[in-house]
């Protein structure tokens, strides 16, 4: 992780150590965890002021707000080395403006999304990083894959061109409990073991929020991503389509 400077915002300086102390508490070392700023719903200005803190991920639901900011912030991409996160649900028709702003997809759930990014990622740009969703707790509400089919689809997109499969990524139930909590990471923990098992060669887990990071980090998260702890509450919107980071 990178050191936070000392008039960082609060709210960074918060979660860092919170990040720190879960990771210490689960024996992992403390560069094992990347901490992914979700700044859906906020302005370019409160992204900037995350980023010269020292956080360089951030990640975006909505491809035309996320485009105008990944705009806006071109210079400021540059200069500190930013990696853009698409974590919302993809659509088929707007795959090729992902394929060609992002450097991570985290949703990806069903082969044709996968190669269609394939076909529409510049020649001229690294392969996309792409995380399997997994729909963990089978809520009828939430998208993602089940742990029977991660490893059918797991195969068909690693043999994709102009892609890099990751590893895989998840929004459990909403639970209170820790230990409730902990059980469904447990669970993404042993779905990407038995992939790898296979020869996978996966290395993320993308889980774990502002209200259950901690226990994410205990079960094997590596990447978590925060939005509300970070940012405040996001300004009200019409636009319900992705869920609470």
């Amino acid at each position: 992780m990178l050191m936070v400077p000392q008039n960082s915002p609060p709210e960074v300086r918060l979660v860092r150590n919170r990040i720190e102390t879960a990771v210490r508490e689960a024996g992992r070392s403390v560069d094992s965890v990347t901490l992914l700023a979700v700044s859906k719903g906020h302005s370019a200005n409160s992204i900037r002021a995350i980023a010269e803190a020292g956080v360089r991920d951030i990640g975006e639901s909505y491809f035309q707000e996320a485009v105008e900011k990944i705009e806006a912030l071109r210079e400021v991409s540059a200069h500190l080395g930013l990696t853009w996160h698409f974590i919302g649900r993809l659509q088929a028709n707007k795959t090729r403006v992902i394929a060609s702003h992002f450097d991570w997809v985290h949703g990806v759930e069903r082969l044709k999304i996968a190669e269609r990014l394939s076909e529409q990622r510049p020649f001229h740009a690294p392969p996309l990083n792409v995380c399997l969703q997994v729909n963990i707790g089978g809520e009828a509400s939430k998208g993602g894959v089940t742990v029977p089919e991660l490893p059918a689809l797991a195969a068909a997109v690693a043999a994709l061109p102009r892609l890099k499969l990751r590893g895989l990524m998840c929004i459990p139930p909403d639970e209170d409990d820790p230990t409730r909590q902990r059980m469904w990471f447990a669970a993404m923990r042993r779905a990407l073991e038995e992939l790898n098992a296979t020869g996978a060669g996966l290395d993320t887990l993308s889980m774990g929020m502002s209200g259950d990071f901690e226990a994410a980090i205990a079960e094997g998260a590596t990447i978590v991503r925060i939005g509300t702890a970070l940012f405040g509450e996001r300004p009200r919107t019409t636009n319900t389509a992705a869920p609470q980071q």
